[in-house]
């Protein structure tokens, strides 16, 4: 599969689990799923905002590898471990997205590796049409 490019991103959980920070393959990126860690260090204990900021931060970074930002993500996904942390983590997501408008999915869960994490995100990025959409599709 020489058209398939991945990135580690450091985090100890990549070598414990065996996966990749993010994949290439076409001109689809998929970003793992994304904790509010940057390396041993958790940002925003109990903050799901700032949860929500640093974990997206992180999976952004991943697809800046790729030469993407955020306007190239086409789907996201967000585990939230309280229905109660909707509204902030719907905030943050908002910041980042609005312009974008991506496809989104929202999940309840019932924990994650660490206990402290309280929310999760994947990306999805497509880095084919430069306007956001795929070629062929209808505008």
């Amino acid at each position: 599969m020489s058209d398939v490019r991945r990135v580690q991103s450091g985090s100890p959980w990549e070598d414990t689990i065996g996966f990749a920070r993010a994949v290439a393959v076409g001109d689809h990126v998929h970003v793992s799923g994304t904790t509010p860690f940057k390396g041993t260090v958790l940002y925003g204990e109990g903050a799901p905002y700032e949860q929500a900021k640093v974990a997206f931060a992180n999976a952004l970074d991943a697809l800046a590898e790729f030469g993407l930002g955020a306007e190239s993500v086409i789907r996201t996904r967000m585990y939230l471990t309280h229905a109660r942390d909707i509204d902030e983590v719907s905030r943050a997501h908002k910041e980042l997205f609005d312009a974008v408008r991506p496809a989104a999915t929202l999940v309840i869960v019932t924990g994650f590796v660490d206990p402290r994490v309280l929310v999760e995100v994947e990306v999805d990025a497509y880095r084919g049409a430069q306007d956001g959409a795929p070629e062929g599709a209808p505008s």
